[in-house]
């Protein structure tokens, strides 16, 4: 096989210092520093693995089902993994006949072994469907229709009770179809492994607890499968981290059965400890989650396998920049709408920032951002600042629809753009007429009586006698929401004194919305800064997708993300990486330290914040799949020599872990007298 080679992969990291008279909180590097390939860390592995006569299942409940970030990892890596193992791939998930609609072509198998299997399980009662995922890869697909088989769950349950000693409750829909998908995945392997002529050397990798009753299974009936169980978070440290416990310093002190047992998920517990016990190789995506699965789920884990993305999918080449102006100046259209009538402002001196991911509020740090924007909005009001910070929550929560004044505000905003295009139209067919005519125009006479009709009941019909609406859609529960309640209490209401505005928008963004028109990537593109001030992310996509995409970020010491940035960067806030500590400091000194984060990139201009962004783009390179894929092949290579020693041989000694390159840190301080923008960097003076 032949492995990952990076050695045509440059990253060249631009370092700056700036002078006194700058903003001296921004350190931020600008002259050209070593390129990847010369950094330690980066030894290629000289080991050969033959996987002509190995297949290789990934198993989850979303492939082709976008539930959360499993999706994300499971697509990006798919191309790389296609590359890897060709015709032997296929991906394993639920059947969702909306989702296959739109994103599955159902072909025929081409295996033949594979055709046999599914031949005959459709006609033992099953329904499976083979197909191509249409992603980047185009890989092969096994779904398998949970419902269609529900008749079946009762025999299952018994059988997983007396072989397993786990009892599901009847009421739980989600543990139930764990469970079908389990039997079903695991009848799968078993009948493909008696379909082969020969010997197969089958390797299952399993993700979550939810696919994971299906390596139970394997193990139980002693399939010759090689398995492979990653967890991308607990489901206890989810739980608990929920319930506002100290989690991280009594992590050693739960007693683990009673707290599964009273948030009535002690079943699902033992069939993710079953899962992470029984695997042939564990692994989960971050440090600071593999000392959370140690504690939880009693293993180690046997190597870290960190979340990566298809950078050729985020990376815009030198045009990120201009596309960033792009998609800032389409946010700037909404702004004008949401807050006519109050737009009194200056939205060239503007900062975007943004939270988004799945509503925890506690969990995803929503709490101390709010409480640190209130800090921050009194930091600029005592300052004089000129700039204004209108921070945007985007949330997925209950509603029943838009908000009719924030619909009102796009209607008026179009309402005056139709109105200044009109006159502009009539202003300049009538300076057309007199500059033919050989004479200046009569300003007196350019505009006459109706359009200042028109003007005036345009100026008129913007008026607005309410404050801007913080929430751009109609809440089921208004009165109970998290979010709003800490607005409510710290009274950030879009007043015209105020220096930071909110908008929580508690929708996915879409590109056929009628009120912000905009994809997620093209939202990220045009914002400045992303706050990820989670307590609980085991990896925390949100942050890697804005590093890939030039924004800066705020991220924790607890989440992945930012460990995993941590140990790669010297200083991670030289390159636009905020590490927010939340792990040894109190909520007070860390909602502190947000504050003075966010205070400091307020201060930035904006040269300053273009420079930022072009540094963060060029870390993209370090959570690409080309560089983190190496993990995952090092976690299969592991499996498949512990389930076929005979075959496969595997040499410990190869890196087990997300040890890896070094970004230095900022090695050439610029003179106190020489201006900013003479460090620029340049090819000559990077080879100097």
């Amino acid at each position: 096989m032949e492995l990952l080679n990076l050695s045509d992969v440059h990253v060249y990291i631009a370092v700056v210092y700036y002078t006194p008279e700058c903003n001296s909180t921004a350190n931020m590097p600008l002259a050209r520093s070593l390129s990847v390939t010369s950094l330690s860390g980066l030894d290629d592995w000289d080991e050969e693995f033959d996987l002509e006569d190995a297949v290789l299942f990934e198993i989850a409940w979303e492939v082709a089902n976008k539930v959360g970030g499993i999706y994300t990892v499971i697509q990006t890596k798919a191309r790389l993994t296609c590359e890897e193992w060709g015709e032997n791939y296929f991906l394993v998930g639920p059947y969702m006949e909306s989702n296959v609609r739109t994103q599955v072509e159902l072909i025929e198998p081409t295996n033949p072994a594979l055709k046999r299997t599914i031949d005959k399980m459709n006609a033992s009662g099953c329904k499976v469907y083979f197909g191509r995922w249409l992603i980047e890869g185009s890989p092969y697909v096994v779904l398998i229709d949970v419902a269609f088989t529900a008749w079946s769950l009762d025999k299952w349950k018994s059988e997983l009770w007396e072989n397993c000693g786990i009892g599901v409750p009847w009421f739980d829909r989600e543990a139930n179809d764990a469970v079908l998908f389990g039997f079903l995945t695991a009848w799968l392997l078993g009948e493909y492994a008696a379909q082969c002529e020969d010997p197969p050397h089958l390797l299952a990798h399993f993700h979550e607890w939810l696919a994971g009753l299906g390596l139970v299974l394997c193990r139980q009936r002693q399939l010759p499968v090689a398995t492979i169980f990653t967890t991308h978070a607990t489901l206890l440290g989810r739980y608990l981290c929920a319930g506002n416990v100290d989690f991280y310093n009594k992590l050693s002190e739960f007693n683990l059965n009673k707290e599964a047992g009273d948030r009535q998920i002690f079943h699902r517990y033992c069939l993710e400890r079953a899962a992470a016990r029984c695997a042939h190789v564990f692994t989960t995506v971050s440090q600071i989650t593999a000392h959370e699965a140690e504690a939880l789920l009693k293993r180690k884990p046997d190597i870290v396998t960190p979340n990566g993305l298809n950078v050729k999918k985020f990376s815009a080449m030198h045009e990120f920049q201009n596309l960033h102006a792009q998609s800032k100046a389409r946010i700037q259209e909404f702004i004008r709408g949401h807050f006519y009538g109050h737009l009194d402002f200056n939205l060239d001196k503007c900062v975007f920032l943004f939270i988004a991911g799945r509503y925890e509020f506690s969990n995803k740090g929503a709490d101390i951002f709010l409480e640190a924007l209130a800090r921050l909005n009194y930091l600029l009001r005592v300052n004089h600042s000129d700039v204004t910070v209108i921070a945007f929550f985007i949330m997925p929560a209950r509603t029943n629809n838009f908000n009719v004044e924030t619909l009102k505000g796009q209607a008026i905003r179009k309402q005056l753009w139709d109105t200044a295009h009109s006159v502009k139209e009539k202003f300049g067919k009538k300076l057309y007429e007199s500059l033919l005519g050989g004479q200046l125009p009569d300003m007196a006479k350019m505009l006459d009586k109706e359009d200042f009709t028109m003007m005036k009941r345009a100026i008129f019909g913007s008026q607005r006698q309410c404050q801007p609406p913080i929430c751009t859609h109609n809440m089921l529960e208004d009165s109970g929401d998290p979010i709003l309640n800490c607005i409510r209490r710290i009274g950030l209401f879009n007043s015209s004194s105020d220096r930071v505005k909110v908008i929580f928008h508690p929708e996915f963004l879409s590109s056929t919305s009628p009120l912000l028109p905009m994809d997620y990537e093209e939202f990220v593109r045009g914002c400045h800064l992303g706050v990820f001030p989670s307590y609980y992310e085991p990896w925390g996509y949100t942050p890697a997708e804005c590093t890939v995409m030039g924004i800066p970020s705020i991220s924790t010491n607890l989440s992945g993300f930012g460990c995993f940035m941590e140990e790669h960067i010297a200083d991670p806030s030289a390159y636009g990486i905020y590490i927010l500590d939340r792990r040894y400091r109190s909520v007070d000194d860390s909602c502190n330290q947000l504050t003075s984060f966010l205070f400091q990139f307020c201060q930035q201009s904006r040269r300053q914040r273009i420079i930022q962004r072009n540094r963060t783009e060029r870390l993209s390179d370090l959570l690409d799949w080309r560089y983190l894929g190496r993990y995952y092949i090092a976690a299969r290579h592991m499996a498949l020599a512990k389930a076929f020693p005979d075959t496969y041989c595997y040499d410990p000694q190869e890196p087990a872990s997300t040890q890896g390159f070094r970004y230095p840190p900022p090695r050439l301080r610029a003179p106190l007298s020489c201006p900013v923008s003479s460090l620029l960097p340049t090819p000559q003076r990077g080879r100097g």
